[in-house]
């Protein structure tokens, strides 16, 4: 970390020194570069504002890693990121520390290669995702203080706190990274929040200077409930692939007139073996099966901030819970299939314990399943779900996750770890429920898909995302327009914006 520090303020020195002399011009107006150094197809976030400065005509650059498939825009420009040497990842803990500078001198080249040179014209704005903060935090002042452009840090977290996960608060290179992120990262002209607490702790820890905006998440506007019909083609697409690893566990089906979930009946069908409450009376739709399995989904990138384990022991519980149920016929509770999306490097661990688990203890009522879904199937995913959990424990305690509004876009009630400004997002009881602990998870779980698929507490959590009077919710565009379009586009005065939103906003 000292030389990863050293590289990179050495790296600002010498840039500094070739630049000094050199006019940079004046930026481009309606331009905008978006930059976050990671992978742009899993930095969803990082699109949407992409997406949202495009559609407000300006001419807008996306820099990072291509990695994942990432859904294509109109008048958005990928300006891609060369992958650091593979090798350095795949080294041991203690080579890795040794060969790090490399790794970060590496970044140091593409990034500034891309943002003072395959850009060809100095940007209006520069927006940056924050964490990660080494070197991106760095180049990009540099490059507003260089080239003219208006920066706008966008604070996802704190990037020290993430690294205090593997090394503890006290440790020295968590003490330098701290330091480093406050230095680069507090003048800006905009900072953005995705909480109030975030705004609130580091405007005054900080001493931040410029626009202090908080900026919650929201969902894009094709983020819904899916429709019976929406559901039946999402499940002719993965269901051979779940159905290799679940031969006995799902209910008999045949593609594509059935799927383990949904079905086709003739138009004047109304068998028992199905919910013939959502049947159209006038053409032949899919229909959801009552004897389907419960479907929970998660989703995660698989790092040190989800303990996953958590779930493991909670569905551990469900399964015995359903046994004794069954045994005793004391009640109804269903067959869960519990499927996880993302990438990360404890994916293999956690998947490897939780099949360990189903075989040796022959689990009968629980499944668990691993999915990385096209871009596009995300959303239909969510939207076919019945519950979802959100296991983000937050290494800060100011940030929010991000799956959470994904899902209440989908008007998915969640199931969500607690922390401490969670409840900006979750209301426990009214949009979903809160657990501290593996024993609560599995009470939520049970009681709230009692009488599975007429789940009487289900039910009341679904109602709250059909009345939107009940609450302050909004699509990404909506909320993009209302809060930062006056900004990038000057057509608001700030001091008419800190009238309109005297707790949102502040300035310096």
């Amino acid at each position: 970390m000292l030389l990863q520090v050293a590289l990179t303020l050495a790296t600002i020195v010498v840039l500094w020194a070739a630049f000094r002399y050199k006019s940079a011009g004046y930026p481009r107006r309606r331009s905008a570069a978006v930059v976050v150094l990671g992978d742009i197809g899993r930095s969803p976030r990082i699109m949407y504002h992409a997406q949202s400065f495009a559609l407000n005509g300006f001419e807008t650059y996306v820099v990072g890693y291509k990695g994942s498939r990432e859904v294509l825009t109109s008048h958005v420009r990928f300006v891609y990121l060369s992958e650091p040497p593979a090798f350095i990842a795949r080294m041991s803990h203690r080579l890795f520390l040794l060969l790090a500078p490399v790794k970060v001198l590496f970044q140091l080249v593409t990034i500034i290669a891309a943002l003072f040179y395959r850009i060809e014209h100095a940007p209006e704005f520069i927006l940056v995702q924050n964490p990660p903060s080494i070197p991106t935090l760095a180049l990009v002042w540099l490059a507003g203080m260089l080239r003219g452009s208006k920066i706008i840090i966008d604070w996802h977290n704190l990037g020290y706190s993430i690294l205090a996960l593997k090394l503890g608060n006290n440790h020295i290179l968590v003490r330098l990274a701290k330091k480093f992120e406050m230095a680069f990262g507090r003048s800006a002209f905009a900072h953005l929040f995705v909480t109030r607490a975030m705004k609130d702790y580091l405007a005054v820890e900080w001493s931040l200077h410029g626009y202090k905006i908080v900026f919650h998440d929201r969902p894009p506007t094709h983020f819904h409930s899916s429709s019976p019909s929406e559901v039946h083609d999402l499940f002719c697409r993965i269901t051979p692939s779940l159905a290799r690893t679940l031969p006995t566990f799902l209910p008999p089906f045949n593609l594509p007139t059935s799927t383990p979930v949904t079905t086709l009946l003739p138009q004047d069908s109304r068998s028992s073996s199905y919910d013939s409450s959502i049947l159209s009376t006038s053409s032949p739709l899919p229909a959801l099966r009552a004897d389907r399995p419960a479907l929970v989904v998660s989703s995660t990138s698989w790092t040190e901030d989800e303990d996953f384990s958590i779930l493991i022991a909670a569905l551990a519980q469900y399964e015995q819970q359903a046994r004794l149920q069954e045994k005793h016929d004391s009640g109804h509770l269903p067959k869960l299939l519990v499927i996880v999306t993302g990438k990360g490097p404890l994916r293999e661990r956690y998947m490897r314990e939780m099949r360990e688990v189903e075989e040796t203890r022959h689990w009968e009522w629980v499944r668990c399943r691993s999915l990385w879904l096209e871009p596009e199937d995300y959303p239909l995913l969510l939207g076919s779900a019945d519950v979802g959990v959100s296991l983000h424990a937050s290494s800060s305690a100011l940030d929010l996750p991000m799956k959470v509004v994904d899902m209440f876009g989908c008007g998915l009630p969640v199931l969500a770890l607690d922390f401490k400004c969670l409840g900006e997002l979750v209301v426990d009881g009214r949009n979903g429920l809160v657990f501290r602990t593996a024993d609560e998870l599995a009470s939520h779980l049970a009681s709230t898909l009692a009488s599975f698929p007429r789940s009487p507490r289900l039910s009341a959590l679904q109602a709250f995302f059909s009345n939107k009077s009940d609450w302050d919710w909004c699509t990404w565009n909506e909320n993009w327009d209302r809060v930062l379009r006056p900004i990038v586009t000057h057509e608001i005065a700030a001091k008419e914006i800190l009238l309109k939103e005297k707790v949102t906003y502040s300035v310096e």
